[in-house]
């Protein structure tokens, strides 16, 4: 898989067969039992996560069906754990509003000590946008405390799966390595251990990402050339891996100033990530190959001034 020393950009054969050709590759096999009971685990916690996303889509549709506001203002909340509890136990918003101020304060204090009253109070407005009673909701009423404690089961599913990922990932003397790179947590260090192991059988940096899919491919079309674009191939879950690591690491400020110099450059959202995870690419590879910790960048001395 190595490229030719004088022309680092060419791939060899198995290069371009990892970024065009991911379905006839297999994950790495490093011989290791504790990654194979972490792929149980992962394969287990995918589902659920599946699951978690399908019940809230159902969940964020009713509510639009029934009260726009309220799904606006709680949708992108609904895994929270208050406002679970407030639809398990009020359901519809006739529900939420004949529980009043006080009762879901009183929900808000045991499951978000920190924004319940900023979450209250939200709702509340939200309650007054609409004062219509839509067809439908008498049936949503009734739906939406189950979805709620569906929804409750599986998150909490989900909690008990990291945790015992994480227990299991304290003997595997990668796991300190990956997590202590900013934005790589327990399920992402899981997942890029399952997908590529220590990265021994990449012989760069830019094998790897190629096989992740986050390499840039250039297009062409005879002598034309037509610019760079985001590979449509790889190995799928590794990239997700890369992109969601690079997502969580934009509170990093080096990593955050990266991304921020991609988006001046004119690139999207999506596309400045792409890009920030092909650059923690190369160093992730460096940091499993030689088994090493991440070590923030320091910054550049400036001269004194004569």
């Amino acid at each position: 898989m190595a490229a030719p020393a004088s022309r680092p950009d060419v791939f060899t054969r198995t290069g371009d067969a990892a970024r065009s050709l991911p379905h006839a590759l297999r994950p790495v096999d490093v011989g290791d039992e504790t990654l194979a009971e972490l792929d149980v685990l992962s394969g287990f916690d995918d589902d659920l996560a599946s699951e978690a996303t399908r019940i809230s889509n159902r969940i964020r549709g009713l509510l639009t069906g029934i009260h726009p506001a309220l799904e606006r203002a709680i949708g992108p909340k609904i895994t929270h754990p208050a406002v679970l509890e407030i639809l398990s136990r009020c359901g519809d918003p006739a529900g939420i509003r004949a529980a009043g101020r006080r009762e879901l304060a009183s929900i808000a204090a045991a499951h978000a000590p920190r924004i319940g009253d900023k979450l209250i109070t939200t709702i509340l407005s939200a309650l007054d946008e609409q004062t219509v009673t839509v067809a439908g909701t008498t049936a949503a009423d009734t739906l939406l405390p189950r979805l709620a404690d569906n929804l409750k089961t599986v998150v909490q599913q989900r909690k008990q799966v990291a945790a015992e990922v994480e227990e299991m990932l304290k003997a595997h003397p990668l796991a300190g390595v990956l997590t202590s790179m900013p934005g790589i947590g327990v399920r992402t260090a899981a997942r890029i251990l399952l997908e590529i192991g220590d990265a021994s059988s990449f012989k760069s940096s830019a094998h790897l990402a190629a096989y992740a899919g986050i390499a840039p491919v250039t297009r062409s079309s005879g002598s034309s050339i037509k610019g760079e674009h985001p590979a449509r191939t790889g190995n799928r879950k590794l990239k997700r891996a890369f992109f969601l690591a690079a997502f969580a690491a934009l509170s990093d400020p080096t990593n955050r100033n990266y991304y921020q110099r991609k988006r001046d450059e004119g690139k999207k959202h999506n596309a400045a990530l792409i890009c920030l995870a092909r650059r923690r690419c190369d160093v992730l590879f460096a940091m499993l190959r030689n088994k090493t910790y991440y070590r923030h960048p320091q910054p550049d001395a400036t001269p004194a001034a004569a």
